[in-house]
């Protein structure tokens, strides 16, 4: 059993850069990873960027390369898009979710527990 919530949100303007965080409790200790995946209306959810509890490694989707950052507070259990140079193609609804495995997954079906979600929207 794990809980997700997300916070940081928001509206902000193309170029603007915003800060999204996941709290995680419960069994967070059987969970390897946390991934950041977003949907926007009408659109499949998509892969962001993942990382790794134990030892900070990252993937990210080409989308947002050099854009966003993932990183992790192992001690609060949370984890963190920051996310620069936003674009109104970034709109969408972003989701963390918890991995199981060791390595770094990409794939929405290879994550287990889910937060509720949160808005970012960026307008041009």
């Amino acid at each position: 059993q794990v809980q997700l919530v997300e916070s940081g949100g928001g509206l902000v303007q193309a170029g603007g850069s915003l800060r999204l965080s996941c709290a995680a409790s419960g069994r967070t200790f059987s969970s390897y990873g946390m991934g950041w995946f977003r949907q926007a209306p009408g659109k499949e959810r998509e892969f962001v960027a993942t990382i790794r509890w134990s030892d900070g490694s990252t993937a990210y989707a080409d989308s947002v390369k050099g854009r966003f950052t993932i990183s992790r507070d192992n001690a609060k259990n949370t984890v963190y898009l920051q996310m620069n140079n936003l674009k109104p193609g970034d709109t969408a609804v972003y989701y963390c979710a918890t991995t199981g495995w060791k390595y770094l997954p990409v794939s929405e079906s290879e994550y287990d527990y889910w937060g509720q979600g949160t808005q970012v929207t960026v307008s041009s």
